[in-house]
């Protein structure tokens, strides 16, 4: 995992949060990657799929709150929430300039039943999508010093890679979900603090000023998916064994060849 040496070169905040990551995900992120990753010539590509990986994990929020939290009312009102992000990723339109969140995202959003899932998914998932757009403009500010322009760019394989092992039936649907999702953004905190010493300090100090919200979203979906577990006995049984399957498929997914260089990518082809 993250080596000693580089644990003791982060401020002690900051090694607190990697340390149970570290131990969450199934293999270090690869030294090519990285070397790639700070190549000059990537840094278009890095901070753009970053932007692309800011604006999925807010659409994965909306998406949980939807399908398993909000009422149907509930649901009209968050429908339009990420479209002005999506138009400037998708078809680059717009200035890069977007509505005000606190204002946007002013509204009581009532749960589709009373359970406390329910609840819980609302509250921990609205905060996470808050907080992606925020990252997401905030990415978009890096490049903008950086004179980094904003070009379009395919996904890579990881996500997908993943949710092709979710299961097909529902309450173990939505548990596998969550734990992809807790182990993405494990990810993305592990690369952020390996990152940060390799690249110019004014993107490394965004890096590491991004570990907190991204270990406290790893945490969420683990304690969500925890939760649906426990309403279900074989759920609850085989928890551990489940988490540790799909941590075994993400850590293959980062361990493998890549032919091309994003965010969430494996070994370089180039590489080898």
């Amino acid at each position: 995992m993250i080596p000693t040496s580089q644990l003791s070169q982060l401020p002690a905040h900051f090694a607190a949060l990697i340390e149970p990551i570290d131990a969450f995900l199934q293999c270090p992120t690869p030294e090519a990657w990285l070397a790639e990753a700070a190549k000059p010539s990537n840094l278009q590509t890095l901070l753009v799929d970053h932007c692309n990986c800011e604006l999925k994990a807010a659409q994965t929020g909306l998406l949980m709150m939807r399908r398993y939290g909000l009422s149907l009312d509930a649901i009209e009102l968050i429908k339009d929430w990420t479209k002005p992000f999506e138009d400037y990723v998708y078809f680059l339109a717009g200035d890069g300039k977007f509505p005000d969140k606190k204002a946007a995202f002013s509204v009581e959003l009532a749960a589709k039943d009373e359970t406390p899932l329910a609840r819980d998914i609302i509250r921990k998932m609205l905060a996470l999508v808050k907080e992606e757009l925020m990252h997401f403009e905030q990415v978009l500010d890096v490049m903008r010093r950086q004179k980094v322009d904003y070009v379009r760019l395919s996904a890579s394989r990881y996500a997908g890679g993943m949710i092709k092992k979710v299961r097909t039936y529902e309450p173990a649907a939505l548990m596998d979900k969550l734990v992809i999702g807790a182990l993405i953004e494990a990810r993305s905190c592990e690369r952020f603090a390996r990152l940060a010493p390799r690249l110019d300090p004014a993107i490394g100090q965004f890096y590491l000023r991004l570990l907190k919200s991204e270990a406290r979203h790893y945490q969420d979906y683990l304690s969500l998916a925890q939760q649906v577990a426990e309403q279900d006995v074989k759920l609850a049984a085989g928890f551990d064994q489940r988490v540790q399957e799909l941590a075994e498929v993400e850590a293959s997914l980062i361990a493998s060849e890549d032919t091309e260089f994003r965010f969430h990518s494996g070994v370089p082809a180039t590489a080898h």
